[in-house]
């Protein structure tokens, strides 16, 4: 199971640090961890996400997968991840600058990215706050721009994204001959979707029929936590080795 966070597991909120998960939604995903490896991957910050889901019995992959911690406690660090430190921080300074004065405009740093949240923002001061995301952009050639919902990002300019993450996590945890089931709702589980293709199940969680990768859709996060009580009712619990 592989699941992303804000949109999925908890609803989109305008302040991110309100995204607090449901007591059930925990639970259903705490139970679901019994019958099958669980990995929440999401651009939050590795630790940000962690507190935010708190079961020690998963997987977690922060800043879409530059960051990971396996159930076990192990950490492992996208190996370029640190070359690209000193144009995020810079970045991060000349975006808090120029946007300082817009207002409803949020910049927000993440270890690996930079977002510029505009969903607090006047629909017309929009254009203005991704001219200069963009213009940021060209001074440092080694990031890239994604957007997702009511955001701007600048990551790394590293060929690594979710889809590349979730098919190393398959790989540790030992289940590159499962079936995966992926579930997201942004542009960046897009390359989750595409990596997955072909392999397993991938379902989209959004209120309208838009374009997507994902071989399934779910409206809303309500049906994603029934759709995964539905998984943790039907799959047998995991066995305990013989003298474990």
């Amino acid at each position: 199971m592989l699941l992303d966070y804000d949109g999925t597991l908890t609803p989109i909120v305008d302040d991110p640090a309100k995204a607090l998960l449901a007591g059930e939604m925990r639970a259903t995903v705490r139970e679901l961890s019994k019958r099958a490896a669980v990995a929440v991957i999401s651009g939050r910050d590795l630790e940000d996400v962690g507190r935010l889901v708190e079961i020690k019995s998963i997987a977690y992959a922060g800043s879409h997968g530059f960051d990971v911690r396996l159930s076990g406690g192990r950490r492992v660090e996208h190996a370029d991840g640190s070359r690209y430190l000193p144009a995020l921080a810079a970045a991060e300074q000349e975006l808090r600058q120029r946007l300082r004065d817009v207002p409803g405009a949020r910049i927000e740093r993440k270890k690996y990215a930079i977002a510029a949240h505009y969903r607090r923002a006047q629909e017309q001061d929009v254009p203005a706050i991704e001219t200069v995301v963009d213009d940021v952009l060209r001074q440092h050639a080694n990031l890239r721009k994604t957007a997702g919902k009511k955001v701007f990002e600048l990551r790394p300019a590293a060929q690594w994204n979710k889809g590349s993450a979730v098919l190393w996590l398959l790989q540790e945890l030992g289940m590159d001959d499962g079936v995966p089931v992926y579930i997201g709702d942004d542009e960046t589980d897009e390359d989750a979707f595409e990596a997955l293709s072909g392999r397993s199940v991938t379902i989209a969680v959004q209120e309208t029929v838009q374009p997507t990768a994902a071989r399934f859709s779910l409206a809303d996060t309500g049906e994603v936590r029934r759709f995964l009580e539905w998984l943790a009712s039907v799959i047998a619990p995991k066995q305990t080795p013989p003298g474990a």
